[in-house]
């Protein structure tokens, strides 16, 4: 498809959208914002002339407006509720309805959404659930769509990554829940970005969903000890409690971060999640990726200690094409090198 266009992003006030806005921009893109509020945009220094349009999810109607002329519309939103914050998954649901419907409407020629990194065959929490569900439903649209699904994002005001910071940064010695044991596949902020851009306009397949992560696998544990390295901490103390249940446990990280709310989904998101079942292999060959715990910011180093190197890989988009691996009908595509 065209490498130009108009291209929507909803969710641009959050972490992700904030940042994909301005690249798309740079891309030669014409970008278009989604806000329930504008105002929180007036700021922001990407914003021009009618680049914020208001519009609410839940409302079809405002998305019609909205996705008018549009060329690509990036799904970012997601819900941050804690358990007791309602059905936030049938929201979630009928969100990617409303959406779908008013893309179709308007003829909308993609859509990419950002989705969450899972195991096949294990019971997801609620919040990974309801990623897949979202992404499932949109792949069904009937448009081309791009689910990327990733993993914890490494970067400065990241949730997951914040999550990391305050827990390392505030208990030198913790009791913590099972999870902690639970492999994970990271990526940095920046190479999630890559991909979201590329998503735009590279050539695929078909609809479908790709896996995205670094090279490296770490248990929770691990990385939460590679920060503290990296950030000059003396090495953290773990005792880890069997019968410390999900929701305890989200309850307890809810207590000791500035973010209870944001807190308890992370936490509900950090399950056993890592690329298939073939080593990582796709990276991007034109320039080197930090990988962790490089990508700590550089704040958060008072007093760096030697460590080992060690690389994320990178979206591999060569020449503009998303190159496949594995069958299509047997498991996930990866983009690979």
């Amino acid at each position: 498809m065209s490498t130009t266009g108009t291209a929507l992003v909803t969710g641009a006030t959050g972490y992700i959208g904030g940042r994909l806005a301005p690249r798309l921009a740079a891309a030669g893109w014409t970008v278009r914002a989604l806000a329930r509020t504008p105002a929180k945009l007036d700021d922001a220094p990407w914003v021009g002339e009618d680049t914020v349009v208001q519009g609410d999810l839940s409302d079809r109607d405002s998305l019609m407006t909205a996705f008018d002329g549009v060329d690509v519309v990036y799904h970012l939103v997601h819900s941050m509720g804690g358990d007791g914050a309602g059905d936030f998954k049938e929201e979630e649901a009928q969100s990617a309805r409303n959406v779908a419907a008013a893309a179709t409407a308007c003829g909308v020629s993609r859509i990419v959404y950002l989705g969450g990194l899972h195991p096949d065959g294990t019971k997801l929490s609620k919040h990974l659930a309801s990623r897949v569900e979202v992404g499932e439903i949109l792949l069904a649209s009937g448009i081309e769509t791009v689910v990327l699904q990733a993993g914890v994002v490494i970067g400065s005001g990241s949730a997951s990554f914040e999550l990391i910071r305050h827990l390392t940064e505030r208990l030198p010695v913790m009791t913590t829940p099972r999870w902690v044991h639970n492999t994970i596949q990271p990526i940095a902020v920046r190479d999630a970005l890559h991909y979201l851009v590329e998503a735009a306009s590279a050539p695929v397949p078909e609809s479908r969903a790709w896996d995205i992560g670094g090279t490296e696998v770490f248990e929770y544990g691990e990385m939460m000890q590679l920060y503290a390295q990296a950030a000059g901490l003396p090495r953290r103390r773990m005792i880890v409690l069997p019968y410390l249940t999900p929701t305890l446990a989200s309850r307890w990280v809810g207590t000791v971060t500035p973010d209870p709310d944001g807190a308890r989904a992370t936490t509900g998101r950090v399950a056993r999640v890592r690329r298939g079942d073939e080593e990582p292999r796709h990276r991007r060959r034109d320039r080197p990726s930090r990988g962790w715990p490089a990508h700590v910011p550089t704040g958060a180093r008072r007093r760096p200690r030697p460590c080992a190197s060690r690389r994320h890989g990178r979206a591999v988009v060569e020449r503009g094409r998303l190159r496949v691996s594995g069958r299509a009908a047997a498991h996930r595509p990866r983009l690979v090198g």
